[in-house]
């Protein structure tokens, strides 16, 4: 059987989908995979050794189409659920099962902030999505799978940072799933440890915001240095990583790194939290306007901001302890 896999964006929601394609390798024994993404995503899944063959989006969609057309598919699992993908299935015109995004809950839970969310992690529900093929989740998390040319040495660190050091991504597509720049220095100050600060060109400044609040000898900016694979690497080296809302929370989480997930606009309820590895969720509880988005704003629609400005760091001493002892290298 020949199967093509369709998920276009963004970082997390495609590692995330990365199960299927492990689980459909070791259940249907001679498929042959391929996936289907953006071009901007092609290092995330250009080192998987269960997919077979990559096809990537570059500008045009029916040059796509007519290459994918070209490898005649017995099946396409839609893992994504948009207009371009349902374009996509129906010009190839074969057998395809496609992931319930639970819109109306979703809907229902922002808007009114009623949550039917069922208590069940995207990761299951792209699970679902093939369980009538006989497959079921092997319940061995996300894989991340990162080439030798991409781990960074530990020689490439300050010196500060060469022997231990935590890693937080300061990431956020949009600014409600961000701590404001005062606010990351708050917990940066907290955790008064090395920190490696990873992120891309966007969080360039804000590094050096917080670099020059706290020093060299506590923060190495390493925002916009790396690319995401070598980022991954740095994070697969930490003691402990902190991120918000972010694709590289679920690379680490891939990498079964510990991880306090701080969270603003957005909610674990709507099912991206941290993926079976040990995780800590800060957020803020006591406000009834969480969530107001699904995927974030690009500012507090009710201009306090407090699911961030008020957020606790009160962080429990014996999550960090133990990461420290089981993560030493």
């Amino acid at each position: 059987m020949k199967i093509l896999i369709l998920r276009f964006s963004s970082i997390g929601d495609i590692v995330l989908t990365s199960p299927v394609i492990r689980c459909l390798r070791q259940t249907m024994e001679g498929a042959e995979i391929h996936y289907c993404t953006k071009r901007r995503y092609q290092e995330l899944i250009a080192h998987n050794p269960y997919i077979d063959k990559c096809h990537y989006l570059d500008d045009s969609l029916m040059q796509l189409v007519g290459q994918l057309r070209s490898e005649h598919y017995d099946l396409v699992i839609d893992l994504h659920n948009s207009l371009r993908t349902r374009l996509i299935k129906g010009m190839l015109a074969k057998r395809s099962v496609t992931v319930n995004k639970i819109n109306m809950q979703k809907w229902l839970y922002v808007r009114f902030k009623a949550n039917v969310m069922p208590p069940v992690h995207i990761v299951d529900r792209y699970m679902d999505t093939i369980r009538a093929l006989g497959v079921s989740n092997d319940e061995k998390g996300l894989d991340y799978f990162i080439s030798a040319e991409d781990q960074v040495p530990l020689s490439q660190l300050p010196p500060t940072h060469q022997s231990a050091y935590v890693a937080y991504a300061l990431g956020g597509q949009h600014a409600t799933k961000r701590l404001p720049v005062e606010r990351m220095i708050d917990l940066c100050r907290k955790i008064d440890r090395p920190i490696v600060l990873l992120g891309d060109q966007h969080d360039r400044q804000t590094g050096e915001l917080i670099c020059s609040a706290l020093g060299d000898d506590l923060i190495y900016n390493a925002c916009d240095l790396f690319s995401v694979n070598q980022s991954a690497s740095l994070l697969g080296r930490a003691q402990m990583v902190y991120s918000h809302d972010t694709g590289l929370m679920h690379i680490a989480a891939a990498l079964k790194k510990p991880i306090v997930s701080i969270w603003g606009s957005t909610t674990p309820q709507l099912g991206m939290y941290p993926y079976k590895t040990r995780h800590l969720i800060v957020e803020n509880t006591a406000l009834n306007c969480r969530p107001c988005s699904k995927i974030g704003h690009d500012k507090c629609p009710l201009g306090h901001f407090k699911c961030m400005n008020d957020l606790s760091f009160s962080i429990d001493p014996a999550f960090i302890g133990s990461n420290e002892m089981q993560n030493q290298y």
